[in-house]
């Protein structure tokens, strides 16, 4: 479950990262860490990746409006990067992007139980997302979904 202050804490970052030409792909609260952890991951507005002087530049205004909004008054870090490994697929230019790279797919069986699978990402379409598991072809529908996102590829996969 998202942490409280994550929506708000995405507006503020939204407005930032659009004065910047930078599109936010979301803001993680870390409230187990100590000081709390706010991590904010950005992408160009043109979808390509943003180097670590990017990440630094957009850091200082972000930090800024942070303190100006009033939204934590505790202690917290600031974390800026561009989204890696372990990166939810969500747009089709992710599925796109990321076709032949090792998934785990997170799926709702019929009787409700989630199950993991992991294959090398194929695509998807409106009614399957395609997996390749050991050379077979997966069809998980997707209305089963509920996430898709990149792993470390396991030995059998």
């Amino acid at each position: 479950m998202p942490h409280l202050l994550a929506a708000p804490l995405e507006a503020l970052a939204l407005e930032v990262g659009a004065a910047a030409q930078l599109h936010v792909c979301g803001v993680h609260v870390l409230s187990h860490r100590i000081p709390m952890t706010v991590q904010v991951l950005l992408r160009r507005a043109d979808g390509g990746d943003v180097s670590l002087d990017e990440c630094a530049a957009f850091s200082g205004p972000l930090g800024e409006a942070l303190e100006a909004s009033g939204l934590l008054e505790m202690a917290y870090t600031l974390e800026v990067s561009s989204p890696g490994i372990g990166e939810e697929l969500l747009s089709e230019r992710d599925f796109g992007s990321f076709r032949g790279f090792p998934v785990e797919v997170l799926r709702r069986e019929p009787d409700g139980t989630e199950q993991p699978r992991e294959g090398l990402l194929l695509g998807r379409d409106e009614q399957v997302v395609l997996l390749n598991v050991r050379g077979r072809t997966v069809r998980i529908p997707r209305q089963e979904v509920m996430r898709v996102r990149l792993v470390t590829p396991s030995v059998d996969t």
